[in-house]
């Protein structure tokens, strides 16, 4: 008896996949697929990561003049948040900034500049503060999104400014020079930096 019902729950399984249901299947497949496009290999330390946030006004100039802001015309405030790293390339690094002393105790370098990378915008941190819009401007918003792409480039380029002001580029080539200080000391070699 057992024996027969599940040959029959097998046959139906089977008649039931014809028909392209299966009691079985959970119903979730696997359709994410990974794919790496690229390695870059890079020679870069990467120092100091600065943390940073700022604030963006971003006003188009697309309204004319004469149109009352309340009418047409939008004002967004935006605080950006996200980080800015700043590296040392080793790969600029010649024979010219590497002198070996003649005891092989020693060795002198001639550190490259501390560089800045691209912002890195963290999108779970950064939020539109208040946004005016005209009467025009809101009805437009209703049927098509604003194209928020000139406000994130802008947050961008003031992200690239403070990180510039601050003292991220300096602090990189002192943990640079720790960095190498550390390593060579524990082979045996003192480093000593030249500017």
């Amino acid at each position: 008896m057992v024996v027969g019902v599940l040959v029959l729950a097998l046959a139906g399984l089977g008649v039931a996949n014809v028909f392209g249901f299966n009691p079985l299947d959970s119903g979730q497949s696997d359709r994410d697929r990974t794919v790496l496009m690229s390695i870059k290999n890079t020679s870069q330390y990467h120092a100091a990561v600065g943390n940073l946030e700022v604030v963006v006004e971003f006003q188009p100039d697309d309204t004319p003049a004469w149109i009352p802001g309340f009418v047409a015309g939008r004002r967004t405030l935006l605080v950006a948040a996200g980080t800015v790293n700043s590296y040392v390339d080793l790969s600029d690094l010649t024979d010219k900034d590497l002198q070996l002393s003649s005891d092989g105790k020693s060795v002198t370098v001639r550190l490259p500049e501390a560089q800045l990378d691209k912002p890195n915008l963290d999108m779970e941190r950064t939020r539109i503060f208040d946004q005016e819009r005209g009467i025009v401007d809101g009805i437009a918003d209703a049927f098509k999104a604003p194209d928020q792409a000139e406000l994130y480039k802008l947050a961008e380029t003031k992200f690239t400014e403070a990180a510039e002001s601050s003292e991220l580029r300096k602090q990189a080539t002192e943990n640079t020079k720790a960095f190498l200080t550390n390593l060579c000391g524990s082979l045996g070699v003192q480093v000593n930096f030249v500017d």
